[in-house]
């Protein structure tokens, strides 16, 4: 869908940053996406849904088993989870995967919009930050003569 990455940092006119702010600045946008992201996606959702989303952040083994067998019990021939499984690193436990694998699942079934969130809330940060570029630059730029 997008990568944090320098081509979004020129994107956004952060090019210029010196190379030690760069990923800083990177990790601090992922963590607004994920905190904007996630109160919004939770909103209209009962604390039981909550809850039981929480169990796939948290890596809960059981819950994790559980809903997949409930919901999706033939989950190894779904291209999505043999997707994931392929692309992960040999040294990420199935657990990591399966919990990723469930996560985009169920909110393909409770939130069928979190890809539109995602893209709607991506697009507020970036322009957020394009606004406030000067700013966050600070005084890297000499000042016109």
């Amino acid at each position: 869908m997008f990568q944090l990455d320098e081509k979004f940092l020129d994107e956004v006119g952060l090019g210029e940053l010196p190379e030690d702010q760069k990923q800083a600045f990177l990790d601090y946008f992922r963590e607004q996406l994920e905190l904007r992201v996630g109160t919004k996606l939770s909103e209209g959702l009962s604390d039981a849904q909550l809850d039981e989303f929480e169990s796939f952040i948290d890596r809960d083994e059981a819950k994790v088993n559980k809903w997949i067998a409930d919901n999706i019990p033939n989950y190894q021939e779904d291209a999505v989870w043999q997707q994931l499984k392929t692309g992960a690193p040999a040294d990420v436990p199935e657990l990591v995967v399966k919990s990723e694998y469930a996560s985009l699942k169920w909110l393909g079934l409770n939130r069928p919009d979190y890809r539109d969130v995602v893209a709607a809330t991506m697009q507020e940060l970036k322009d957020e930050t394009v606004k406030n570029r000067d700013a966050i630059l600070g005084g890297l730029e000499e000042p016109a003569a």
